[in-house]
């Protein structure tokens, strides 16, 4: 199948179907992240820049026990913090931004998460991918698209984008999709690029969307 010559309106068409197979194939997926409040759901989400979910869930118990509230992680020391969460990567960084962002929340929040793009994205450490993941997930908000590294690879295998830019990707993606289904596509598209849309060796012969994608068999990264 190619979609080289595809118009606007046939990618449209593509997409919906698309969309429509993963909710029927994945009708309950939802944020791997465990959280309790939007703020945990915030914490959680930095810290999964380039770590599994399933590290940043045996960090965050211990994370939440040891700074309960947001005041108590805005007054931490920052080698406290860092000996917590190091197994996540990039410890020393993510710790600055979770004390600072922490500071931020209760100087100008009230401790409270802003639930707009805007303002969540001039928090430190906060960029759209996180900001998107704390709307749809925390509020129930669609203002954008969370662009993962499953989301970027299997929307390009797909031929939804042809660029590997999360922000280009993701604007590709809002164009195509109606923006009631931008968050949830997200979690679906996330949950089959680990199940069957890997990286390396998809299993394209079990693909429910073998037929609709360009890519199909080629084993194209």
């Amino acid at each position: 199948m190619t979609v080289y010559n595809e118009t606007q309106e046939q990618r449209k068409a593509r997409a919906k179907i698309i969309n429509e197979k993963l909710k029927h194939e994945y009708p309950n997926a939802k944020t791997a992240l465990k959280f309790k409040t939007p703020y945990q759901l915030l914490i959680a989400t930095i810290l999964s820049a380039q770590c599994t979910d399933k590290r940043v869930n045996m960090v965050t118990p211990t994370l939440f026990h040891v700074f309960p509230t947001v005041q108590s992680l805005a007054s931490a020391r920052q080698p406290d913090v860092e000996k917590i969460i190091r197994s996540t990567g990039f410890y020393k960084v993510k710790a600055k931004n979770l004390i600072s962002l922490s500071r931020v929340l209760v100087e100008k929040y009230n401790g409270k998460v802003p639930n707009t793009l805007k303002e969540l994205t001039l928090l430190p450490g906060v960029g759209r991918k996180t900001a998107n993941c704390v709307l749809g997930g925390a509020f129930g908000k669609a203002e954008g698209i969370v662009v993962d590294t499953h989301v970027r690879r299997v929307s390009y295998r797909l031929g939804l984008t042809t660029h590997t830019s999360p922000i280009k990707v993701e604007s590709d993606l809002m164009v195509v999709l109606p923006k009631k289904d931008w968050y949830t596509f997200s979690n679906r598209i996330i949950e089959h690029g680990r199940t069957v849309c890997k990286a390396r060796n998809p299993n394209c012969d079990n693909c429910i969307l073998e037929v609709l994608c360009p890519k199909s068999g080629l084993n194209k990264k």
